[in-house]
């Protein structure tokens, strides 16, 4: 018997007035500025907030949110060893993000150098919303995207199926 670790695209939920589907996000992803009040809490404390953020919009991805370096507190980000590579974005670096009485290793990553279609996030940050206290949206609380891979921010004008998931790897 062969057991797959791939499943069948989902069916996209239809978006209602004023949501996105993430099945009509680009692959490759698109970078776009965005004006949103974005924040991170993290140890009872505000880490990270600006109205000065991007997000990637990828595929069967809930998008991922970009801080500017300046709008993260000093002090809450240290680099660590970790990395990945990203076929659109390149390679990112890791970071352990700490607040209170709270560390959380290689909970935030960036790119000192993304490929030209993404240089606008140079010294940017994304956090994992999983691994924070909350991520709000415009003050909206975000649910985090299934899986410890992903990072993308959930919020209910983004419909799914999501990818991360259990069944979902071949999306």
């Amino acid at each position: 018997m062969t057991v797959s670790i791939f499943s069948t695209r989902p069916e996209p939920e239809p978006p209602a007035a004023g949501q996105e589907s993430v099945w009509d996000y680009p692959r490759p992803p698109r970078l776009e500025p965005v004006e949103r009040h974005l924040v991170v809490v993290l140890g009872g404390e505000t880490i990270a907030e600006t109205v000065r953020g991007f997000r990637v919009l990828e595929t069967s991805h809930p998008p991922n949110y970009y801080f500017p370096s300046d709008d993260v507190v000093p002090g809450a980000l240290d680099p660590s060893a970790g990395r990945s590579f990203c076929e659109f974005k390149g390679r990112a670096q890791y970071f352990s993000v700490r607040s209170g009485d709270r560390f959380e290793l290689d909970a935030a990553w960036g790119y000192e150098r993304p490929s030209p279609a993404f240089e606008a996030i140079t010294g940017h940050v994304a956090f994992y919303p999983a691994r924070m206290d909350a991520c709000f949206v415009d003050g909206t609380l975000v649910t985090p995207q299934e899986g410890g891979f992903y990072g993308g921010w959930i919020t209910p004008d983004v419909v799914g199926p999501f990818k991360g998931g259990p069944g979902s790897r071949g999306w």
